[in-house]
């Protein structure tokens, strides 16, 4: 009957401590969860204000340049004055020839009229010429005045013809230089409107990019904010979580250090699908059977990765890289996409994401075994393609500072 009491107690004893053993777990798994859940959204705060600051940085440049069609707009404009003035001043010049033009041509009309008359009354009195007017001279002295006004009708004659033709001559020259004033103030108003076209379309590039930038900028700048106040939720949801499992936690320490601790192994696994060897001696194996290293910790263009990229189909199936307990799993749309997180001794995290949504065939708190199949390959969340993102962490598991070369423990 004591044997029996003993067992009984015994039995009890480690039912609590597997009871304790279960709640640690799933304290454990929640806590991880939220906390896997804030580095991803973490990651993508980080993501995004680096766009911001991409985003701003194109913004100064673009600013600079903006500053720069400011400039070139102050200077059209100047050009656009300067033709303005040009054109005021030439309508004036072409007022003032087509006034001295005016003139020239009355004048032109009234000479010519007096020649026709003179040549009309010579034609009018026949035959007489200018040897009978001299002949019909009654004296020395009436000869000699004869002669003189002769003399004074045939220069007067020859003077008018002579202003008529340089008259004739500085009409014409109005005119040339008219005509070449209105092909100028032509040229001078096609310039004036090609140089506000230009104008114009400076005006418009400037505030399309304004525009452009100020709207991605204001995007961001939006997400970052949903991505802040998601991070503080989640912060929220782990000190909960802690508050809530603090006694059972500080309870399971207290006997372990007790030396109360058990080691039950259990294999709560499902393969479907087979286990897969991937060989190698060291802690973990390649987490898929096939398919390129097409990116490592570092992009080729220099650029930090954290992981390695494995260049498979969608569909592909993807295993354990050791043995481990399943932490978290989760089907985003963002971020990591459909994603598995794995525990392993040594303080090792796995984390395989970008997998095919709803392929997942682990859930947090199941132990699986290394080469177990977990889920399958695919394009999820934030990617470019169909791969496999495969990432090694160490305590603390944090994104920006825990994450090492997977290829260090194959």
């Amino acid at each position: 009957m004591k044997r029996l009491s003993i067992k009984i107690i015994g039995v009890l004893m480690i039912a609590i401590f597997l009871l304790h053993g279960s709640v640690l777990l799933a304290a454990n798994s929640e806590e991880n969860k939220l906390k896997n859940e804030q580095n991803e959204i973490n990651k993508d705060k980080k993501e995004a204000e680096a766009d911001l600051k991409e985003v701003q940085a194109k913004k100064s440049e673009t600013v600079k340049q903006v500053e720069e069609i400011s400039s070139q707009i102050s200077d059209y404009q100047s050009q656009i004055d300067e033709l303005d003035g040009k054109i005021t001043e030439m309508n004036k010049k072409i007022e003032e020839s087509e006034k001295k033009l005016k003139e020239a041509e009355e004048d032109y009309s009234k000479q010519e009229d007096l020649l026709n008359k003179r040549l009309v009354a010579t034609y009018e009195a026949g035959e007489t010429s200018y040897l009978d007017f001299l002949l019909s001279s009654d004296s020395i002295t009436d000869l000699i005045s004869n002669y003189f006004l002769v003399t004074e009708v045939a220069t007067s004659d020859t003077e008018l013809l002579e202003e008529i033709q340089k008259q004739k001559e500085q009409i014409e020259e109005a005119k040339r230089t008219l005509e070449e004033s209105k092909k100028e103030l032509a040229t001078s108003k096609a310039n004036k409107q090609s140089i506000s076209t230009q104008l114009q379309n400076a005006k418009k590039e400037k505030n399309q990019q304004v525009d452009k930038l100020s709207q991605d900028e204001k995007q961001i700048q939006e997400q970052i904010d949903e991505l802040r106040a998601a991070s503080s939720q989640i912060e929220k949801e782990i000190k909960a979580a802690q508050a809530r499992y603090a006694q059972q936690i500080a309870e399971l320490e207290n006997k372990k250090n007790n030396g109360s601790s058990s080691s039950g192994n259990s294999n709560n696994s499902n393969n479907g699908g087979g286990n897969y060897n991937g060989g190698g001696k060291g802690v973990l194996q390649r987490p898929v059977s096939s398919g390129p290293i097409t990116a490592t910790m570092y992009y080729s263009n220099g650029s930090y990765h954290g992981a390695l990229d494995y260049g498979v189909p969608s569909g592909t199936p993807v295993y354990s890289a050791a043995d481990g307990v399943v932490i978290t799993t989760a089907n985003l749309t963002y971020s990591y996409g459909t994603h598995v997180v794995i525990q392993h001794a040594g303080g090792i995290q796995t984390w395989y994401a970008h997998g095919t949504s709803g392929s997942i065939c682990v859930s947090p708190g199941q132990t699986v075994s290394r080469g177990q199949l977990i889920m399958k390959s695919g394009n999820s969340g934030k990617s470019f393609g169909a791969h496999l993102h495969f990432e090694v962490r160490v305590a603390p598991y944090n994104y920006n500072t825990c994450r090492v070369d997977p290829r260090n423990y194959f």
